[in-house]
């Protein structure tokens, strides 16, 4: 663990453990400041949703810095290096893409020194970087706050002093940010993403003093929304894009410089950030399609987000009223649909050999009747189906998130997490992470002989099919399925679901759970009835 520095002390360099440190400590003070910037978000789209894509960006870059912690004693380059890789990975909206760069910057200078000068040469790189990424940079806004953290700190020196002059230098610039456009001026507010920086270096401040900074006086810690409600026109989303898209994008350089003339000419905010064959896009369009299409010619994009604005609240006064969620299900079998039910979801039964068309997943979102969905495919083959089916929904002005379950397992992890109260990003997350920590496995019945990844199988053997893929040939049912749990647990698990169908020998689970408790003591076990419809078999392990 890191160890906190008292008051009296001072760093000297910042060092793997004081990196470590400093990620927590941005990661803690955005996640009590978020709901503050969330409030005075108005540029570039009043959406109300910086703090919180901050808080998720410095969330994943904390996340890989503790990852490399427990692998090893990582040095400080390690550390810094994982620390941009993270909040590369995991940026969200335009002010966490641009602290990804920034992070990105630093990393390059901090790598090779850590002390006052390499600091204040980090930050000037990082606010060069953050500059250049930015496809129009705009004064007023959070490259305005980090270019004067720069400068107030070029002359370098003792590693504290350098902090705090970048501090001090972002809380002036901060405060002249809402003279600085228009928009900021008639909500009477600072800009955002600017605020969000002051917090991350605040952070660094007290990183290497011991002494947390004090708060800047600013509408971000006074009066945080507008005395009266904001017109569309005030708030300068008038008449702007649609949609917000992110993706991850693998591709060479020059493919990336086409890609952003490209997407230049389709909208707007634009900001490409990464380098090394890695990027991370964002941008504002009206055809959310073509700007995916644009990035599958430059390379390979994936985890790809699409956001539709109307679904989001018209200004920063509308934070106080919550939207309604929902969760859209796709299961097998009548037991399942009325467990997910029960659990508040709406459902989509499948058919034996029959996967839900389209215009019934969007039928189920319309039926939700709710301005945040999240939908569950639970089938591998059923994603780009649902992908489509979110797509027409978010035309329509629903905000759809859709986690690519790949079985029903993976779905009930999912809505087990589900809270409703929670904001819409975090549920998502959490939902997302529950699921990607279910593994799943299926027995069925062989129909005919096939060449299967597990040799040759005859019609009517049982295969028990572990992520998609037949890993066990068996010829009795509680047997081949023992093995397949067997294989599961060799690699770790806390909780084992069994979802069985009607026409399973009803001692099956029962035989399962005995299996589980003799040999795995650590291990709980779940069982739920699929009901008519549904695999003999699913098997989750989390």
């Amino acid at each position: 663990m890191s160890r906190a520095l008292q008051p009296s002390e001072e760093l000297v360099e910042l060092d793997a453990e004081a990196l470590r440190t400093w990620s927590g400590r941005v990661l803690d003070a955005l996640g009590r400041e978020r709901r503050e910037i969330d409030a005075i978000n108005v540029y570039p789209v009043a959406d109300g949703d910086t703090g919180t894509n901050l808080y998720l960006t410095a969330e994943a870059a904390h996340q890989a810095v503790e990852a490399v912690f427990a692998a090893a004693e990582p040095d400080a380059a390690e550390t810094v290096r994982a620390m941009a890789h993270g909040a590369l990975l995991g940026a969200r909206g335009n002010s966490g893409t641009i602290l990804a760069q920034l992070l990105r910057g630093m990393a390059a200078v901090l790598a090779e020194g850590r002390d006052g000068d390499h600091l204040a040469r980090a930050l000037a790189e990082a606010a060069d970087a953050a500059r250049r990424a930015v496809a129009h940079p705009v004064e007023g806004t959070i490259l305005t706050v980090a270019s004067a953290a720069a400068e107030a700190c070029a002359g370098g020196g003792r590693l504290v002093d350098v902090a705090g002059n970048a501090y001090d230098g972002a809380r002036t610039a901060l405060a002249t940010t809402t003279a600085q456009l228009d928009v900021l001026t008639r909500a009477g507010v600072v800009d955002a993403g600017g605020q969000g920086l002051v917090t991350v270096l605040g952070a660094l401040v007290e990183t290497v003093t011991g002494r947390a900074p004090l708060r800047p006086e600013t509408p971000a810690h006074g009066v945080v929304a507008p005395a009266a409600p904001l017109a569309p026109e005030d708030c300068g989303t008038e008449d702007g894009p649609a949609y917000e898209v992110i993706y991850l994008l693998e591709a060479e350089d020059a493919a990336v410089d086409l890609l952003r003339s490209r997407l230049d000419a389709l909208g707007e905010s634009l900001v490409v950030v990464g380098g090394d064959g890695l990027w991370n896009v964002h941008v504002h369009v009206d055809d959310a399609g073509a700007a995916v299409e644009a990035g599958i010619e430059a390379g390979r994009p994936h985890r790809i987000r699409v956001t539709h604005f109307a679904s989001s609240p018209a200004g920063p006064d509308a934070r106080g009223a919550r939207a309604q969620r929902a969760v859209v299900a796709v299961v097998p079998g009548e037991g399942l649909a009325g467990l997910c039910a029960e659990a508040g979801a709406t459902t989509v039964r499948t058919r034996p050999g029959e996967q839900p068309a389209g215009d019934e997943l969007l039928d189920a979102i319309r039926r939700a009747h709710a301005r945040e969905v999240v939908l569950l495919p639970n089938d591998t083959e059923l994603r780009q189906t649902a992908a489509a089916a979110a797509e027409r929904a978010r035309a329509e002005g629903i905000r759809v998130a859709l986690i690519p379950t790949r079985a029903a397992v993976q779905g009930i992890a999912a809505l087990a997490v589900h809270e409703p109260d929670r904001r819409f990003d975090e549920d998502v997350v959490a939902m997302t992470a529950a699921a990607g920590a279910t593994r799943y496995a299926e027995l069925a019945v062989a129909e005919r002989q096939s060449f299967t990844s597990a040799g040759v199988c005859q019609a009517g053997d049982v295969l028990g099919l572990i992520e998609g893929d037949v890993a066990v040939i068996g010829e009795d049912l509680t047997e081949t399925a023992r093995t397949v749990l067997d294989r599961m647990l060799s690699a770790g698990g806390e909780l084992v679901t069994l979802i069985v169908a009607d026409d399973t020998p009803p001692d099956l689970a029962t035989a399962l759970e005995r299996h589980v408790r003799r040999g795995y003591l650590a291990v709980d076990t779940t069982t739920y009835h699929a009901g008519a419809g549904a695999p003999p078999l699913l098997i989750g392990v989390e």
